[in-house]
């Protein structure tokens, strides 16, 4: 049962977890609020195709490392080129872009406190304890690599 739960307790499922909250609140639950039209969908476009085009970014650059992109297991590689210049976590960072540009989308306004809300759970969940298994394999570089790169932007 430990290991079913540790594969369910992927950031894509939270993800979509919260799409569905969003997309429910949208739903069932809009009071009559609005964030205006056609402007709310062409940036909440540009958040979701931005966030898309990180994680593909970041997943490359992990497939060419040859290390894993299951935030429970023990990476092979400390990959720091390519968008991982940039940032530390990408992946969890286009999740919430799509998060938020979801929310535009959907209009969605009452569902906006679940972008820090997600944050806070990628960050405790998965970052954090990605960043003690980094530095306990790759040590000095790993302090080097947090040194010159952002844990987000």
């Amino acid at each position: 049962m430990r290991a079913l739960l540790k594969w369910i307790d992927l950031p894509p499922v939270w993800l979509i977890a919260m799409i569905a909250l969003v997309w429910a609140q949208a739903q069932y639950l809009p009071l009559g609020l609005s964030f205006g039209g056609a402007w709310a969908d062409f940036v909440g476009g540009i958040l979701v195709g931005g966030g898309l085009i990180l994680m593909v970014l970041a997943v490359h650059e992990m497939r060419k490392a040859r290390t894993t992109i299951v935030p429970h297991l023990e990476a092979t590689k400390l990959v720091q080129s390519g968008i991982f210049s940039r940032s530390r976590n990408p992946i969890y960072l286009g999740d919430v872009l799509v998060l938020a540009g979801l929310i535009l989308r959907f209009d969605a306004v009452l569902a906006l406190p679940l972008v820090p809300v997600f944050l806070w759970i990628l960050e405790k969940r998965f970052v954090i304890p990605e960043e003690n298994r980094l530095r306990r394999s790759f040590r000095a570089d790993f302090a080097r690599y947090c040194q010159k790169t952002r844990r987000w932007i």
